[in-house]
């Protein structure tokens, strides 16, 4: 395995995928002659041109619907939006045509549309480039949704998304780009359902996604060592959860306790949740505890910014008060 960037992993993906099909474009501002925010697409244009590597004007509602309509001929496009906040822009494009239009032409046009894009809490940024938008995108029947937590995924799920016949968007973090992890030699894809195990457990299932799962890895180690043994739960596909998968960890400890960034209303939280009261409620031991943002824009200050989002000491917290120590 070589140790990766998770940005360097997305530009793998990409660099791949383009190789392999000349109906594989990238499209997005400032992804060509720049490379990219992130660098996630850096190189690419010099290597496949400007007619595959597509630097757009700031208008994600055009070139959103551009990249919808090339997929629905027959294209596989990936289409970039600088900041899940101007995600905004684009949902009649996103709700009304992607993910609308195979059920609405009988199943005779498929959308095989991948929309990537940075969201989350990203040292001041400020609160309109810091949004949480899962919960948004999960809402719309016809989009797939998944949201890579390490370089490996990161890669894997985006090769995933660029064959798949459906919409799909790729949620990454604005403050994961740098993380490093191994990804293998070989090529692999990480399946667009089903959650993984990242670490096996007996006494309380830590639900987490993006980076929530490295605040409960990091909270499990520390629980570790007061005798409390946590499973750690990625979510990772968040449309359709994997209500089997859910489920099977509770059945196991019967303890549940979910970790998002995300404000909590309306949240990933409270549909896992809703899955553990209609799958495995009498296999409970205590309610499930949730773990989540405060309902506030998030602040610029510094101080403030980091009040207002959780981290591993407040799910060390949370699952000492689930196991009543």
């Amino acid at each position: 395995m070589a140790e990766m960037m998770y940005w360097q992993a997305i530009l793998r993906a990409h660099d791949e995928e383009m190789a392999r099909d000349p109906l594989v474009f990238a499209m997005g501002e400032d992804i060509g002659v720049a490379g990219g925010t992130y660098k996630a697409t850096s190189g690419l244009y010099a290597k496949y041109g400007e007619e595959r590597v597509i630097d757009t004007p700031i208008s994600e509602n055009s070139y959103t619907g551009i990249g919808i309509g090339a997929a629905m001929l027959g294209c596989r496009p990936i289409v970039e939006i600088m900041s899940v906040n101007f995600a905004w822009l684009a949902m009649d494009q996103l709700m009304n045509n992607a993910a609308k239009i195979h059920y609405m032409s009988g199943g005779k046009i498929r959308c095989p549309f991948v929309l990537r894009v940075p969201g989350g809490t990203a040292h001041q940024l400020g609160a309109q480039h810091s949004a949480r938008m899962e919960k948004v995108f999960m809402g719309v029947s016809g989009l797939r949704v998944v949201t890579p937590a390490t370089p490996r995924d990161a890669y894997g799920l985006l090769k995933s998304a660029v064959r798949c016949d459906d919409p799909v968007v790729v949620i990454e973090h604005e403050s994961m780009y740098n993380l490093k992890g191994e990804v293998p030699d070989e090529e692999f894809f990480t399946p667009l359902e089903g959650v993984e195990i990242v670490r096996p457990g007996r006494d309380l299932s830590i639900f987490a996604y993006n980076i929530s799962v490295h605040w409960a890895l990091q909270a499990a180690e520390r629980l570790a060592k007061e005798g409390i043994d946590a499973e750690v739960i990625d979510l990772r596909a968040l449309k359709p959860l994997d209500r089997a998968g859910i489920a099977a960890s509770v059945r196991k400890t019967h303890r549940a306790l979910v970790v998002e960034e995300d404000e909590a209303p309306v949240g990933v939280g409270s549909e896992v949740i809703a899955i553990l009261n209609e799958e495995v409620f009498f296999e409970l031991d205590a309610a499930p505890v949730r773990v989540h943002a405060r309902d506030v824009p998030i602040p610029y200050n510094r101080r403030l910014e980091k009040a207002a989002i959780p981290n591993a000491d407040e799910v060390v917290a949370a699952a000492r008060k689930l196991l009543g120590k």
